[in-house]
């Protein structure tokens, strides 16, 4: 019996390499492969809203409605392009605690090669296999934390959150003060006005060079804490 992959979420079967049956007419010119890899040039060149249909069709010189012999709408492109940027996660080490850190890492990583992925709109868990490939290494290390799978899926949603929106937040600052220079002029404005504004936490961080702290600092400071919190979890339930 033939499997019906119609009602299938887009993108679903094509990652997983079941492609979808053979229609009469010339033989395809093309391959998923070069739509997929010509999506992620566009989008590590140009960003994320250049990966479209229409662009691809015309770097490789066929029509749009051509393109709809290989992927049924812009969201199965989107879908198949994103699995294949995201790569494969890192090996991680033994121990849970460490093989977090990786993780993340790995993850902070992957968005700083490739910043247009934080753009990729999230529907639902993860189903493809790259995507499963991450969280199945996490949950095989945290697995030795005796939490229940449920509370090891929790702790791997928190970490992946944490990752996401740290990247976001250190994508945003690139985009704004990222010089020495003007966050120093910026604070010689800034530190008069909060005084007579009545900031004097802000004021003395400020002072003390602390508002302008390095953002790796932070990202582990962050990433300390939700380990801790973790083994506080798994004292409690052992």
């Amino acid at each position: 019996m033939t499997e019906d992959h119609g009602q299938l979420p887009p993108g679903l079967a094509l990652s997983w390499g079941v492609q979808p049956a053979q229609r009469r007419g010339p033989k395809p010119a093309l391959s998923i492969e070069q739509i997929i890899d010509t999506g992620i040039e566009f989008g590590d060149r140009d960003g994320f809203e250049a990966i479209s249909l229409q662009k691809i069709a015309a770097h490789l010189g066929v029509t749009t409605n051509a393109m709809y012999r290989y992927v049924r709408s812009k969201e199965e492109l989107i879908v198949l392009v994103h699995d294949k940027a995201i790569g494969l996660p890192p090996e991680l080490p033994t121990g849970w605690r460490a093989a977090a850190i990786v993780w993340v890492h790995g993850q902070l990583e992957r968005y700083a090669e490739r910043p247009w992925l934080l753009d990729v709109p999230i529907r639902g868990a993860p189903i493809t296999p790259n995507l499963l490939r991450w969280v199945e290494v996490m949950l095989a290390a945290l697995d030795e934390t005796g939490l229940s799978q449920h509370d090891n899926l929790g702790c791997l949603m928190l970490l992946d959150g944490y990752a996401r929106n740290y990247a976001s937040l250190a994508r945003q600052l690139r985009a704004g003060v990222d010089t020495p220079v003007q966050a120093e002029q910026v604070g010689r404005f800034l530190v008069p006005r909060l005084v007579e504004g009545g900031y004097p936490m802000l004021t003395a961080l400020y002072v003390n060079q602390e508002y302008e702290d390095d953002l790796d600092d932070d990202l582990d400071f962050g990433l300390e804490r939700i380990l801790d919190g973790i083994d506080v979890l798994i004292s409690k339930k052992s």
